[in-house]
């Protein structure tokens, strides 16, 4: 299992930084179990960062890697880095209906299972991906309550 790191980098937008934390650790050992399916990069990585960044940052390293403009919710590297956007989760969190700290968790969740092997570029990728964080979401949050 990989070491799993989760920084912020962003001062405007206030989440929970613990229970992140701990959705995430939560839903890693799940993530790796797809990679192990899958053959993605999650399953050699020994080291996982993610990176909470504000809007300007996120725009920036949009535009940087992926040469679209503005900002967007989630950026993947195979090395093992994910950035997720604060302002972006705290626009969404409602539409979604999450606070800001389980939109910004479905966000990493969204990038370990890049790293695990999933794509969601071609319509029924994405139904298959976003089903699957949907319910390591809903796992991640039941074993944070129960403290297991």
């Amino acid at each position: 299992m990989p070491d799993l790191l989760i920084t912020s980098r962003q001062q405007q937008v206030r989440y929970d930084h613990s229970r992140l934390e701990t959705l995430v650790q939560k839903a890693l050992p799940m993530c790796q179990e797809v990679a192990t399916k899958l053959g993605g990069p999650l399953r050699k990585l020994t080291h996982v960062e993610c990176s909470v960044v504000g809007l300007r940052s996120m725009a920036a390293i949009h535009r940087k890697f992926l040469n679209v403009p503005g900002p967007t919710d989630v950026i993947t590297f195979p090395y093992g880095e994910i950035l997720v956007c604060a302002a972006v989760a705290r626009s969404r969190a409602a539409e979604f209906g999450h606070d800001v700290t389980t939109e910004l968790a479905l966000y990493c969740i969204h990038g370990l299972l890049h790293l695990a092997g999933h794509d969601d570029l071609k319509k029924d990728d994405a139904r298959r991906m976003a089903a699957e964080q949907a319910r390591i979401l809903r796992l991640a949050r039941k074993a944070g309550r129960s403290g297991s």
